[in-house]
């Protein structure tokens, strides 16, 4: 296995363990600090790339890992969680903000927004009803 890449400065690649949630050799997760609903969780590489189309086939892997033990915690912990939102903003033109690969898991629950129809979709106004 090759040594993760670290860049100075990153705050994904400093990430103290105390945050950590669940990790495995390649990636962790750890809880959004501006969480959109409750138990929003970041899953992030832990080599140091830009973005998702980045990272190589073990990388993925190893985030799918993590996005489905982190799902199951979620659902146990919380029983009023009743679908998620997946999202991965790829460069500045997608809102990215900062430059080190991660994924969004973001539980949804009845109720928190008034009409979810589009889901991601949303992120464009206007595009969420079709």
């Amino acid at each position: 296995m090759r040594l993760p890449l670290r860049e100075p400065g990153c705050i994904f690649c400093a990430m103290a363990e105390s945050f950590v949630v669940a990790k495995n050799p390649l990636a962790y997760t750890v809880r959004d600090t501006s969480p959109v609903t409750p138990m929003h969780t970041l899953v992030i590489p832990r080599r140091h790339l830009a973005g998702y189309f980045d990272l190589d086939a073990r990388e993925k892997a190893a985030i799918d890992e993590l996005l489905e033990q982190c799902r199951l915690d979620i659902v146990a912990r919380d029983p009023t969680v009743m679908g998620f939102n997946i999202g991965i903003n790829i460069g500045e033109v997608a809102g990215q903000t900062i430059f080190h690969c991660h994924v969004h898991l973001i539980p949804r629950r009845v109720g928190d927004v008034a009409n979810p129809r589009g889901g991601v979709r949303a992120i464009i106004p206007g595009k969420a009803l079709y």
